[in-house]
């Protein structure tokens, strides 16, 4: 039984959880929260920094604590990075949120929009030594079951806008979803 109102939008880089989360709580009333940003404002650097000087582990250990935070919020919309949920903290936050909402997209579609995302490669770090398509495929492949496992809902974003997005997610989860 969830015990926050609140929404959370889990999935990979590129799947609209920043544009979708902003449009979600518009529609609902709520306030929305990008959790890679809520990072690198407590860091004072960029995602990509954070990684280069003190590597992922420092990098996964703020994302939990930015986490446990957010998700201790009511009537929010928060947007989770990718990785978030490989966290078994960050999955045990998830289960007490109203809705987790998994946004999938293919490889293709995903390598497009990261690609097209100005503001993506100064921000991000590849995670792994192929980056690119071969990135994607590989930790698609690994995190799937576990988007799977914490969404209670999931929607596919392929050929939709972010408002086509967030009315299906309002649509799915129906009245009285706001909290």
């Amino acid at each position: 039984m969830p015990h926050t109102s609140n929404i959370a939008l889990i999935g990979y880089r590129g799947v609209g959880k920043t544009s979708v989360a902003s449009l979600l709580a518009t529609r609902l009333e709520l306030d929305w929260v990008d959790a890679d940003v809520e990072i690198e404002q407590r860091a004072g650097k960029s995602i990509s920094a954070i990684f280069a000087e003190s590597g992922e582990p420092v990098f996964r250990n703020l994302e939990t604590q930015v986490v446990s935070e957010l998700c201790q919020r009511e009537r929010t919309v928060l947007a989770l990075g990718g990785g978030a949920v490989l966290s078994e903290e960050n999955r045990r936050c998830l289960a007490d949120c109203q809705a987790t909402v998994w946004l999938q997209a293919s490889v293709e579609t995903i390598a497009s929009r990261i690609s097209e995302d100005s503001s993506s490669a100064g921000r991000r770090p590849n995670l792994t030594n192929h980056g690119g398509r071969t990135e994607i495929e590989l930790l698609l492949g690994e995190r799937e079951p576990i988007y799977r496992a914490c969404a209670t809902l999931v929607v596919d974003t392929e050929g939709k806008s972010p408002a086509e997005v967030a009315d299906e997610i309002v649509a799915a989860l129906g009245p009285g979803c706001s909290g």
